[in-house]
């Protein structure tokens, strides 16, 4: 968190897109230190746990398709209004506050050093042309640009919105639902290390069909980091 923080005060100041303050980073030091504060988390999926457990009962019984997962903060105020505002009230400049919070979080730097490609969670295109960027992508762009691959992963096929589903219908919903491209799979993939990034992961429906899309074309290790994580 200290060194995410030392980054941001370098920026240009603006107003806290927490508390509203002026002058200040974009996510202002209070507000950091209040709302971001140190959470064990399952190592698999990124539920909290109690200090201590490394893994969740549910990773255990029922390992993800997932290496390892990391998540910045909770979803939760005041970080999910940030991440709405990000995705529906047009603030594409707000990946890279989100991006700072990301690398704050345990294991994130390391995770993005020991992965050979990192790709975005691909949106689905009626809510890319809606909202005119892929969340995801911006993210990504600002953790490694060098290494951002925006084609490799893909939406195979469109899908009803998760909120309203219940974690089996979200399971069911989002079922071959993402692939590699079939001519690139071997020569990108096989063997590699894969980050893969979003911004919010709720039951991890999406994410984990998307790690298992890679690891069927594959890819030697998935990771995900998400920005916020719901805390059940």
């Amino acid at each position: 968190m200290q060194a995410w923080v030392r980054g941001l005060a370098a920026a240009v100041p603006s107003r806290c897109g927490v508390c509203g303050a002026w002058p200040a980073e974009a996510v202002c030091r209070a507000c950091t230190v209040r709302f971001m504060p140190a959470q064990p988390r399952c190592g698999r999926c990124a539920l909290p746990v109690p200090a201590g457990v490394a893994t969740c009962g549910h990773c255990l019984r029922e390992p993800p398709p997932l290496d390892a997962c990391h998540a910045a903060v909770s979803y939760s105020y005041p970080w999910s209004g940030l991440i709405a505002r990000f995705k529906f009230q047009g603030q594409p400049g707000q990946a890279a506050t989100l991006a700072g919070l990301l690398r704050a979080a345990t294991g994130v730097e390391e995770a993005l050093a020991q992965s050979d490609l990192v790709l975005p969670m691909p949106l689905a295109r009626a809510r890319l042309a809606g909202r005119g960027f892929n969340q995801a992508l911006e993210i990504a762009r600002r953790l490694a640009p060098g290494r951002t691959d925006t084609l490799l992963l893909l939406r195979a096929r469109e899908t009803p919105p998760q909120a309203s589903l219940s974690r089996r219908d979200r399971l069911a919903n989002v079922h071959g639902a993402f692939a590699v491209d079939p001519l690139r799979a071997v020569a990108a993939l096989r063997g590699r290390r894969v980050a893969l990034v979003d911004d919010v992961m709720t039951s991890g429906a999406s994410v984990f069909a998307a790690a298992r899309a890679l690891r069927d074309a594959g890819a030697a290790e998935v990771r995900a980091l998400v920005v916020a994580r719901t805390d059940e």
